[in-house]
């Protein structure tokens, strides 16, 4: 019970971020200070989110495999960006 309300107060911080991330990106592409592109990419998690809910129909377990599938993405990137700058490719 305990941690289903830590996760859901945990998710629903997550979600004021994002929101308020999203608005100072639109804000940014409207000024023309940042592109689209970039600032495309913060929907990247929310769309893993609901696929993972799509599948498993609980917010616990579509939480914790997010957390699992980001944190894996930010490893590969970080080892394809290391092999890229050590060989100059």
């Amino acid at each position: 019970m305990v941690e289903t309300i830590a996760i859901g107060l945990g998710l629903g911080l997550i979600a004021i971020g994002a929101i308020l991330a999203l608005a100072a990106g639109i804000r940014n592409v409207a000024q023309g200070r940042a592109s689209l592109k970039k600032v495309s990419v913060m929907i990247v998690p929310l769309a893993i989110f609901g696929i993972c809910y799509a599948i498993l129909n609980s917010v616990d377990r579509a939480a914790m495999l997010t957390l699992v599938i980001m944190m894996s993405l930010m490893a590969l990137a970080i080892v394809i960006s290391s092999t890229r700058r050590t060989f100059n490719l």
